[in-house]
């Protein structure tokens, strides 16, 4: 019986090869991507490891701005010899928790595994430096009860200087578990690695153009970069720059990339429509009579020139296929070309160096400019990545529309006032605020720092003010849905703010956030919507402050919430009294006086427009008689098939025993519920009204009646 001989770390001299990655030959073969700026960095990572001892930095910073990438750099920087001397022949190798923890059956074993490679480091006379990406998984790695954690065997390697290591970890891991580990922490000297600005951040991504074009093959435009630090920065602001900016120009090539391997537009629905009609003429060829004939001609006639064309259409797709296809050849030749060159000057083969710069080089390069020029005559295939492709992209990640307007939105939007004054009747000057707010947002030209709009809506009960941003939803969103709702008299507590931003630490539900800021986060471009604000407790509405003026909130676990893409409405009864007297004198004044005394001034200070809402006319009570008598015609007809018509009479005997001027619209409402769909129901039940038929409902002796009938054809 033969036993598997164990494995032993400390006995294999491939070990750096199984639980490293050798960052230096990545770099020779060009596996990396070019670092631009952060020299400031790597020098300060090249002192550290240049001291005596402690010479282990750590970089710290947000994820996503670039620790790795400074590394990678650095073992660039050594490969072309543009390092001071005493780190001319160092490698980097970067370790692999991953593979290190794997496959560690037996206690002890990750420790052997961790030490092995020490040594090996150590035997190297800091001629091999550790990189350690995610540091702070190091701390507790390996640690089962009564064992050491991977931390501890470091430390006296670490300050004794025998193990030259770079670490990289963010901001908030470094303080939960370096920081508690004081020996540890000491022994590594902190790098801090800021986000890089607007500036650096368009620098980086025009170093990475031309990676990005090869893999893709496509042309990224300038402005498209520009665009991608531009919005990104602007619209999301839960991740970091530069890593944000350049995976939208990654999905925003990808995007390309899928479209050009896809049908174009034009031919996909050419060839829909040959075999719409290749169907037709198959199923008329079975008939014999003179009409199927005859429109088989007319089918075999149509069928024709479609064809043809589709077969042009075919050719010249597979024709720009092909030119793309070669130009993205070409390009890769190019880069592995300029790889090779790079290596032939770093290892001093100049004949081959010499071969390529001035031979081959420039041939590949006029060759590309002519493939260039055939690409660019495509017609069917787009590979071009604009602005606009970015704008796209951003406008899916985050629900919020950057992309420029359609004809279709602008003539929504133009005609804004005009569709909200449909569903609600009488509050122009509620509608021509909100409308303009709109407008201003999608032009581009609003205060980015601040909401959308910030509104406050005055006025008696049923008067439209809660209608407005449900229209308002409906219009933007196609949903009525699509808003925000709080109802402020929830909150009429002071502890209450814990549920709309979450319970701070120590507290049940720490962990679940709040209720606006959660719907929020999910939904950045939305109508948030506080109901009946003075019901609230004054201490609920102080968070109220720093989003009607930044446009932003801190939530419960420190994350801050953007506000820049909604639209607050708040909606209060306030002064609705002085409104519902027919004198209407200096009801200004009095509202005011009354508003200073439920909020204070800092409160009303940041509300971009107080609207007071008036109450409602007859005509225009008359103008919702109407609308909703229209909207429930619409319905049954849908429905049922029945047409309805409403006399005058019964439009003046709804305003009359419906209409309360104290209580708005909401009375009408409930009296044609309640009077007329129950009428209309008892009859379709007991048959009176039947389908496919037209009644008048009329007025006879003070009681609603529905009269004659007419076949609908």
């Amino acid at each position: 019986m033969e036993f598997q001989q164990q494995y032993e770390p400390g006995k294999d001299p491939k070990i750096l090869e199984k639980f490293t990655k050798n960052l230096n030959k990545e770099a020779s073969i060009g596996k990396l991507e070019p670092i631009i700026g952060r020299d400031d960095e790597i020098n300060r990572v090249i002192r550290i490891l240049s001291r005596k001892t402690k010479n282990n930095p750590v970089l710290i910073g947000e994820p996503g701005v670039g620790k790795t990438a400074i590394v990678e750099g650095l073992a660039q920087r050594i490969i072309k010899g543009d390092v001071p001397s005493n780190l001319k022949n160092k490698v980097i190798y970067e370790l692999d928790m991953g593979a290190l923890i794997a496959g560690a059956k037996f206690q002890g074993e990750f420790e052997e595994r961790l030490k092995a490679i020490m040594n090996k480091v150590k035997e190297s006379n800091g001629e091999i430096i550790l990189f350690i990406d995610e540091l702070h998984l190091i701390v507790g790695a390996g640690k089962t009860q009564g064992s050491m954690d991977a931390g501890n065997l470091l430390k006296p390697m670490l300050a004794r200087g025998e193990l030259h290591c770079i670490g990289a970890t963010t901001l908030d891991e470094h303080r939960l578990y370096i920081e508690k580990d004081a020996a540890l922490e000491r022994r590594f000297q902190k790098v801090m690695v800021n986000e890089p600005t607007i500036e650096e951040s368009i620098s980086i991504l025009r170093g990475l153009k031309e990676r990005f074009e090869t893999y893709h093959g496509v042309k990224i435009h300038d402005n498209a970069l520009v665009a991608a630090v531009n919005l990104s920065s602007r619209y999301i602001s839960d991740r970091f720059l530069p890593d944000k900016a350049i995976d939208l120009v990654d999905e925003a090539s990808a995007t390309i990339k899928t479209e050009i391997a896809s049908v174009p537009t034009e031919l996909d629905t050419l060839n829909r429509k040959i075999i719409q009609l290749e169907i037709e003429k198959a199923a008329l060829q079975k008939e014999a009579d003179q009409i199927s004939k005859g429109r088989l001609a007319d089918i075999e006639t149509e069928l024709a020139p479609l064809k043809v064309k589709q077969e042009k259409l075919e050719a010249q797709w597979n024709s720009e296929k092909n030119a793309i296809k070669n130009l993205k050849e070409v390009k890769s030749q190019v880069e592995k070309l300029k790889k090779e060159l790079d290596l032939a000057q770093l290892t001093g083969d100049f004949n081959r160096a010499g071969e390529i710069k001035y031979s081959l080089l420039p041939a590949l390069e006029e060759k590309l400019h002519q493939e260039e020029q055939m690409a660019s005559e495509s017609h069917l295939l787009k590979e071009d990545v604009t602005e606009r492709d970015i704008a796209k992209i951003v406008g899916k990640w985050t629900g919020i529309p950057v992309d420029r307007l359609v004809e279709k939105e602008k003539s929504k939007l133009l005609n804004l006032n005009k569709i909200l004054r449909k569903r609600v009747r009488g509050q122009n000057e509620a509608i021509e605020a909100v409308a303009d707010a709109i407008l201003r947002s999608r032009s581009g030209i609003k205060d980015p720092d601040k909401p959308i709009g910030s509104f406050l809506f005055l006025g008696p009960t049923g008067v439209g003010k809660t209608e407005i941003a449900r229209s308002l939803a409906y219009v933007l969103f196609n949903s009525e849905k699509q808003m925000v709702r709080l109802d402020m008299s929830e909150y009429m507590e002071k502890h209450a703010v814990s549920r709309l931003i979450g319970a701070p630490p120590g507290y049940v539900g720490y962990e679940q956030g709040g209720q606006l800021t959660e719907a929020v986060r999910r939904n950045p471009y939305s109508i948030v919507l506080f109901d009946e604000i003075e019901k609230a407790n004054p201490e609920v509405l102080n968070i109220l402050l720093q989003i009607l003026d930044d446009g932003r909130i801190t939530d419960g676990l420190g994350k801050t919430v953007d506000f820049k893409n909604t639209i607050i409405i708040m909606t209060s009864n306030i002064g609705s009294e002085y409104l519902l007297n027919e004198n209407n004198e200096g009801v200004g004044v009095k509202i005011q006086k009354e508003l200073a005394k439920h909020f204070k001034p800092e409160f009303l200070n940041r509300i971009d427009n107080v609207i007071v809402f008036s109450a409602l006319s007859k005509e225009i009570i008359k103008e919702i008689v109407e609308k909703e008598l229209g909207e429930l015609t619409q319905r049954i007809e849908t429905n049922k098939n029945i047409r309805l018509v409403f006399s005058e009479a019964v439009l003046e005997k709804i305003i009359t025993e419906g209409y309360d001027r104290e209580f708005g619209a909401r009375p009408i409402k409930r009296y044609i519920q309640r009077n007329i769909e129950t009428l209309i129901a008892r009859a379709i039940i007991t048959e009176e009204i039947k389908e496919d038929n037209s009644y008048t409902i009329d007025v006879d002796n003070k009681e609603l009646v529905i009269k004659t009938s007419t076949k609908l054809n």
